[in-house]
Parts: C-alpha cells; sequence; structure tokens
C-alpha cells in the first residue's frame, strides 16, 4: 500500500497516488517525485483515506481541498497587497519628484522675473541719467569729472566704473592711445564711437561717460559685469 501526506490526511491507492488538492491538483493525476526515506517519514505521520470510516471520507476531501483553496487565496491576497503597496511607493515617489520639480520651476521663475524687474530699474535709472545735460566747460578736473560720472552711473555700480576708467585712462578724458586709436575715459576704440552719444565726444566728459555706461550694459549687463571681465582678461 503507497501513501501520501495531504495535510494531515493520506489518499491509498493499490495502483497510484493521487494527491488531493495538492499544487498539481486531482485532476491532474500527476504523481510527485518523493524520495523513499522521506515518504516513509512522511507516511508515519499521516492518516491514510482507506483508515477512515467511508462515511467520512468524502468530507475529509473536502476540507483538504478547501484548505488548499484559502491557503491559495491568502497567497493571492499578500501578493495582491505587496504590488498595491509597491505601485503607491512608486507613485508616491513620482508625485514628489513632481511637486519638488514644480516648486523648482516656480522659484525660477520668480527669480528671473525679479532680475528683469532689477534689469528695467536700471535700465530706466541709466536712460533717466543718460538724457541729463551738465554745462561744457573748455577744461575739466578729475574731480570735476569724477562728480559728472556720480551723477550719471547708478550708485551700485560707480566703483566698478570706477575701477575700469581708473585703468583705462585714469580719468583723463582726453586720453588717446596712438598705437591702436583708443581715445578718452573709456578707451573706445575707435574713439569715433561714442559720437552715437554725441558729436563732443572728444572734449566732454559726461558725453565720453554716458557711452561707456551704455557700452558697459549692453555687452555684460552693467559696469559691474565689466569689471569682472576686466579683472578676468585686462580688457573689456
Amino acid at each position: 500500500m503507497s501513501r501520501i501526506s495531504v495535510r494531515g490526511f493520506a489518499v491509498a491507492s493499490a495502483t497510484a497516488v493521487t494527491t488531493v488538492g495538492a499544487v498539481v491538483g486531482v485532476a491532474s493525476g500527476s504523481t510527485p517525485a518523493v524520495d523513499d526515506n522521506n515518504f516513509e517519514a512522511a507516511a508515519a505521520d499521516t492518516t491514510l483515506l482507506a483508515d477512515i470510516p467511508a462515511g467520512q471520507q468524502a468530507q475529509v476531501q473536502t476540507a483538504s481541498l478547501t484548505q488548499q483553496a484559502d491557503a491559495q487565496a491568502s497567497a493571492a491576497d499578500a501578493a495582491a497587497k505587496k504590488s498595491a503597496e509597491e505601485s503607491a511607493r512608486v507613485q508616491a515617489a513620482k508625485d514628489a519628484k513632481s511637486k519638488k520639480q514644480a516648486a523648482e520651476d516656480k522659484l525660477e521663475r520668480q527669480r528671473q522675473a525679479e532680475k528683469e524687474r532689477k534689469d528695467k530699474e536700471r535700465a530706466s535709472r541709466s536712460e533717466v541719467r543718460s538724457t541729463a545735460t551738465f554745462a561744457q566747460q573748455g577744461s575739466y578736473t578729475v574731480a570735476e569729472v569724477q562728480a559728472i560720472a556720480r551723477q550719471i552711473v547708478p550708485a551700485d555700480q560707480f566703483q566698478c566704473f570706477s575701477n575700469i576708467v581708473n585703468h583705462e585712462s585714469t580719468w583723463n578724458y582726453r586720453a588717446s592711445n596712438p598705437s591702436s586709436g583708443a581715445y578718452g575715459l573709456v578707451q573706445a576704440l575707435p574713439g569715433s564711437k561714442m559720437a552715437s552719444a554725441g558729436a563732443d565726444w572728444m572734449t566732454n566728459p559726461a558725453t565720453q561717460i554716458k557711452w561707456g555706461l551704455s557700452y558697459m550694459n549692453n555687452r555684460y549687463q552693467s559696469p559691474c559685469g565689466a569689471w569682472s571681465f576686466w579683472q578676468a582678461n585686462h580688457w573689456y
């Protein structure tokens, strides 16, 4: 007589052993390979279906199948729960990443808007100052030229503007470079470029300052931007 354990019960047959509710199932009729030693050890703890009263055999088989179905349902529920938890974790990570990106984008837009606002204010101040008129003199001292520059160049940019002029012309509005043709306070090259700010560019420091400020703003965004470039390259 052969036997195999099925959740505490055994099914016996004169020709084959068929597990009830096992992994393969009753319908398959397959016979799992069982090591003789393991089989005998397992058999010692099992109850033969043949040893169960005939009236209870159907009940035992049904109970075994129910236990198998319950176990499979529990395993399926656990797998579904794990899958749902993993999906929720992945979605939460995506949502957090999206929120972070949205916050960073908003902050960047705010920064850009603030920069544009400041640039407009700076341009407006420069425009107002650049249209200011100064009574022209026959000659100007360094102190007078610097005083004019303070009225034209924004206060937060004056030191940078002054640094460049110090290096380029030492505040001499008639400074000329015979080898290159550069001229004036900011050493425009050629000096005739400054005619766009006024026909008196050779003798009027205010005209030179207005042109120099416009040049620095247009090319380097500001005198301080021009000064940073000058420090790295010794020209601008």
